[in-house]
């Protein structure tokens, strides 16, 4: 019996290789950005390090192959105008979130790291992507995510990595807001009374 192989998709293929793309983009805000000599660590918390390995597991599951659907096809079955438009939403998504994400480590400059500290003279930052969220590293991530789920995901398996990044992203916040609002009192919490933690209007 022949095994007949599915025709590749056009508009899936374009949006993959453009999410892989813009994974090569976020993937180099980290690993070629300029590393100024940090400050004296202040405070710490090691705890957020079980938050950091749930968000990665979030991201996990949609690199297991057995939970992707087949590569070059849409996430499901629809109009070519729907999938299109589908398309273009993934790749902006991925797009703005690379965007995102370099303007805030860039801005971050010294102070960013992937631990949950406060290094010596640390200053509260409330203006560039700041004023849009609190946290818009993990919005980047969660576009990321997005993004990449819509590219090679199923839709069950997208629904669930949203869930467990959202579960570990909730830790992380708690975690790394504590020790803000340990520092910067006040100031702090009128910062989050304005601007909120991931998503406009949402959280």
């Amino acid at each position: 019996m022949m095994l007949i192989e599915e025709t590749p998709d056009a508009i899936a293929k374009f949006v993959f290789y453009a999410v892989m793309g813009c994974w090569t983009l976020f993937a180099a805000t980290f690993w070629l950005r300029k590393r100024p000599s940090a400050g004296e660590v202040t405070r710490r918390d090691r705890t957020a390090t079980f938050s950091i390995l749930i968000q990665a597991i979030a991201g996990g599951l949609l690199g297991l192959r057995p939970l992707q659907r087949t590569y070059f096809s849409p996430i499901f079955p629809m109009p070519k105008a729907a999938e299109l438009l589908l398309g273009v939403l993934t790749v902006a998504s991925a797009v703005l979130s690379v965007w995102l994400v370099n303007a805030a480590v860039r801005r971050l400059g010294k102070q960013w790291a992937v631990a949950a500290r406060l290094v010596e003279g640390h200053k509260l930052i409330t203006d560039g992507p700041y004023r849009l969220v609190r946290n818009p590293i993990y919005t980047g991530m969660f576009g990321m995510l997005i993004a990449t789920g819509l590219a090679v995901g199923r839709w069950s398996t997208l629904l669930l990595a949203i869930l467990v990044f959202a579960v570990g992203t909730h830790l992380r916040i708690r975690i790394e807001e504590r020790l803000l609002r340990g520092h910067f009192g006040n100031e702090f919490d009128e910062y989050t009374r304005r601007v909120p933690a991931v998503i406009p209007g949402v959280w």
